[in-house]
């Protein structure tokens, strides 16, 4: 396994690991990477991603989240310091491994065996690339009406069916597949939890090109794939179990880091507001809203993950949150900065969702309404488990 970095200690001050991480983003934080990176080509952009992992990684701040015998360990407090230094520094996020860092390695840790843990944990913080193979054309958010079928044979499952919606796929050598094991069960009881390598013969992978002109959505056709027995993820048909717990890592832990960098987005969003006089009482206003709502988003975040009891509502509340915020902020965003802000500027992938170019960020952000649940299934999730509503009220 890759070794922390010598001479980090999980429980430094909060003051003092602050210092510490800006400290290390003012020497390895590559001050003109957003120039260096737009308009670069794919195989460029999967470069800088994999350097900036093996850079963070060699700092200790590659999986903070992670458990300490697996390179993390630091609690919720120092996770927050962590990721909101790397925002304040302007750091590159860590898009392509988004899945490896926090889905895949949720799952694993988990749920999977320790043979499972071992072989894929450090892979991942090496560089190994994960994508997340449940949506379907007819299976979205209904999620559980998925119709990818493994068929047990000897050592091996079959797989037959089509996924979409799968970020990254493209680079991926793994997946997180959901199949249905047994059609007669109920649907959330007849499927199952795989680990499929994606250089397995049958496996085929379409980039689907969106509006921005990126094409990191992709689609999985499945052909006879064979998957070892081995890679099952807990027991046969109890996949919808184990796929809650990756949903959640979606709507929960991950959204630390996801609120800190909407945090620097409001920064920039001032900075416009201010940029050729103070602003006017309703650019003041509508500033001190967002202000307000980026803090409570913090707050939320630090609640959801520090009480794990709270379960699906407080994770769906975050995620609806979060995704309703972002398209609030980045449409204010393309209104102050005018036409000017509506030139077709290339975005540096490594960004993600806040990168500045508020028109593009802006339709970038009507994405996270859909993945991991709709908005309105968040709804639904928070109606049931939040309030207690009985569901024929809800439908």
């Amino acid at each position: 396994m890759m070794q922390r970095s010598q001479g980090k200690s999980r429980d430094v001050s909060l003051d003092a690991l602050r210092r510490e991480v800006r400290d290390w983003c003012a020497e390895h934080v590559p001050p003109d990477w957003r120039r260096e990176q737009a308009g670069v080509d794919h195989d460029e952009f999967v470069r800088f991603q994999h350097w900036w992992l093996r850079e963070l990684d060699a700092g200790g701040y590659a999986v903070p989240h992670w458990p300490a015998e697996w390179g993390g360990g630091y609690d919720l407090a120092r996770q927050a310091v962590i990721y909101e230094e790397l925002a304040r520094a302007d750091a590159p996020r860590l898009v392509l491994h988004f899945v490896s860092l926090h889905h895949a390695a949720a799952t694993l840790l988990a749920a999977g065996t320790d043979e499972q843990r071992r072989r894929h944990l450090p892979a991942i913080r090496a560089g190994e690339v994960w994508c997340q193979g449940f949506s379907e054309p007819n299976a979205g958010s209904d999620l559980a009406s998925l119709r990818t079928r493994a068929e047990r044979r000897g050592d091996v499952y079959v797989v037959n069916g089509q996924k979409i919606w799968a970020s990254g796929a493209r680079d991926a050598t793994w997946c997180l597949l959901l199949a249905r094991t047994d059609p007669a069960a109920p649907k959330r009881r007849g499927i199952s939890y795989f680990l499929m390598d994606m250089r397995s013969p049958g496996v085929t992978v379409r980039p689907i090109r969106q509006i921005t002109g990126e094409e990191h959505f992709c689609e999985i056709f499945l052909t006879d794939v064979e998957i070892p027995a081995a890679n099952l993820v807990g027991a046969e048909n109890d996949g919808w179990r184990t796929a809650q717990r990756t949903l959640n890592t979606e709507r929960g832990a991950t959204m630390v880091e996801l609120a800190e960098r909407l945090a620097l987005g409001f920064r920039w969003l001032v900075e416009l507001a201010h940029r050729d006089a103070p602003p006017d009482a309703y650019v003041a206003d509508r500033l001190a809203g967002l202000a307000s709502e980026v803090e409570a988003l913090r707050l939320l975040v630090r609640r959801a993950i520090a009480d794990p009891a709270a379960g699906g509502a407080s994770a769906s509340t975050v995620k609806l949150f979060y995704s309703e915020l972002l398209q609030r902020m980045t449409r204010f965003g393309t209104e102050l900065s005018g036409l000017p802000g509506q030139e077709a500027t290339v975005r540096p992938l490594s960004s993600g969702w806040e990168s500045g170019l508020w028109l593009r960020d802006y339709i970038g952000s009507w994405e996270w309404t859909i993945p991991g649940g709709t908005n309105e299934i968040q709804r639904t999730i928070i109606g049931e488990r939040g309030l207690g509503l009985p569901r024929e009220v809800l439908s």
